[in-house]
């Protein structure tokens, strides 16, 4: 049965048998992973976008999907049984016209996952501005590790598993990272609102996605309503920081558990020791010690991201001990906080940043983990956020926390109205006011050539970018090498 004779039948029926599905821009993280889990249900999977990079681009290669490039209605030859539309794609996409004009069926990426794989499970649902990708990460290895072998969906390559999705049709359990970004030209509401959780964990709420967003009343709106689908049986594990979370968890109809650095919080962190190659710290709940964790990761946020993780599954029957071991041998998620390369004794390291306070956290993070090193900080404006004026202050500061600051010209200015958007120069201008030395340069390529010749053993350079960022990765090093030691390039990521 195809999937639109199911749909016909039975809407509610899971796909079991092979039929065709496209996904048009399937080179977004949760659309790749749509794929890959539409692929193992047996489905004949295509896809195409406008550009396809790294991880995804290798994920999709690895899982033997091509991506056909670029969008054209030749790629919807043969006719699918089902298109799903990313939530970049709008109006006048030649693939999108040409399935409206012929009533091809669609839908979203959040609406087939959840009629084909939510529905009947156990969900537990991360979200929050900052941190869910590795808090989603860590509490899906955290499940396995205790054998529960979870379904997941998370919006990175987490790299205990190699993958960013697992489908488990034997486990009840589906752990999810739940996104606030729209979820299509036809659902313009966010996409976790699809989820249903059993379980949420909230991490942050702060303004972000200007673009879909007037302002930071619209985003706690969107919040609140997650929370209020959380049955009353169900829990939330919220950061006891955030005032706007507060607000959005005021009225829960569940339990919620508060976890942070405050006497309040009912799953409290202290103890905190950086180390170069380690963090530890210690748990308390109910008063007294309650478990001793450690993990390679760095960073405050990065212990707050784990305790979360950590709450979440106690209250799902997971001793402190089997926790304690699952943080421990936890490896990362792509683009978090990655390492690149080292060359010469310089590190190069990949961030996923798409908003000032996430800036922030990376370079402090940095700071714990190479303490006596020039830190470098390597940014595109790219995100929807980080190209507009709104934080525009924010971003000044958190950028002054490294030490050398290299800002990029914003990534396809045009799209943003001039009276919206970032100014560039006046960043650069506040930074040195700050007592940093800081450039704007016009593309990857000047980067390369302008700090290539500049940088020193022992330097870390945080390239700042939630996108491709003209091959820098890639770039940079190989330049590096090129010109200080040649033989000495060993990449890691």
């Amino acid at each position: 049965m195809s999937i639109v004779d199911k749909n016909q039948a039975n809407d509610d029926q899971q796909v079991r048998t092979a039929g065709h599905v496209h996904l048009i821009g399937i080179c977004g993280t949760a659309m790749a992973s749509l794929a890959g889990m539409l692929q193992r249900r047996g489905l004949r999977v295509t896809g195409s976008d406008a550009a396809a990079y790294p991880p995804m681009s290798n994920f999709l290669e690895q899982l033997g999907i091509p991506v056909l490039q670029p969008f054209s209605e030749q790629n919807l030859q043969p006719r699918p049984d089902l298109v799903v539309v990313g939530n970049a794609i709008s109006r006048g996409n030649p693939e999108l016209e040409f399935c409206l004009d012929r009533r091809i069926r669609l839908t979203s990426m959040a609406e087939l996952l959840h009629q084909e794989f939510l529905h009947g499970r156990e969900v537990l649902c991360v979200a929050g501005t900052h941190g869910k990708t590795t808090t989603t990460s860590m509490l899906s290895w955290i499940f396995d590790a205790a054998g529960k072998s979870p379904s997941f969906l998370i919006g990175g390559i987490a790299e205990n598993f190699g993958s960013s999705f697992a489908v488990n049709d034997r486990s009840q359990y589906f752990i999810i990272e739940g996104d606030e970004y729209d979820t299509a030209f036809f659902d313009k509401g966010p996409k976790f609102l699809h989820y249903f959780p059993d379980a949420l964990i909230l991490t942050s709420v702060e303004f972000d996605h200007a673009d879909i967003y007037h302002d930071l009343d619209a985003v706690k709106t969107a919040f609140r309503r997650l929370v209020n689908l959380v049955p009353r049986r169900g829990r939330i594990v919220a950061y006891d920081a955030n005032p706007n979370l507060e607000e959005c968890v005021a009225r829960a109809l569940c339990p919620v558990e508060r976890y942070g650095f405050s006497e309040r919080a009912d799953w409290r962190i202290d103890y905190v020791e950086y180390q170069p190659q380690r963090t530890r710290w210690r748990v308390r709940h109910g008063g007294s010690t309650w478990g001793e964790f450690e993990f390679a990761l760095a960073g405050e946020f990065n212990v707050l991201n784990a305790t979360a993780a950590a709450a979440m599954a106690s209250s799902f029957g997971m001793d402190a001990s089997t926790i304690a071991w699952a943080l421990a041998s936890f490896k990362s998620v792509k683009r978090r906080l990655e390492v690149k390369a080292e060359v010469s004794g310089i590190t190069i390291i990949d961030d996923f940043a798409h908003h000032p306070t996430a800036i922030a956290e990376t370079l402090k993070a940095l700071r714990t983990r190479y303490p006596q090193r020039r830190l470098w900080a390597i940014c595109e404006p790219r995100s929807n956020t980080l190209r507009r004026a709104v934080f525009q202050h924010e971003l000044e500061q958190s950028l002054a926390l490294a030490d050398e600051v290299i800002l990029a010209a914003i990534f396809k200015p045009e799209a943003i109205p001039e009276h919206d958007r970032l100014d560039t120069a006046a960043v650069i201008r506040t930074v040195q006011s700050l007592g940093r030395p800081a450039t704007v340069l016009a593309d990857a390529d000047a980067i390369v050539e302008n700090i290539a010749p500049r940088v020193q053993r022992g330097d870390v350079l945080a390239i700042l970018s939630n996108g491709g960022f003209g091959g820098i990765y890639e770039k940079l090093p190989r330049r590096i090498a090129e010109l200080h030691e040649p033989a000495s390039v060993s990449p890691l990521g």
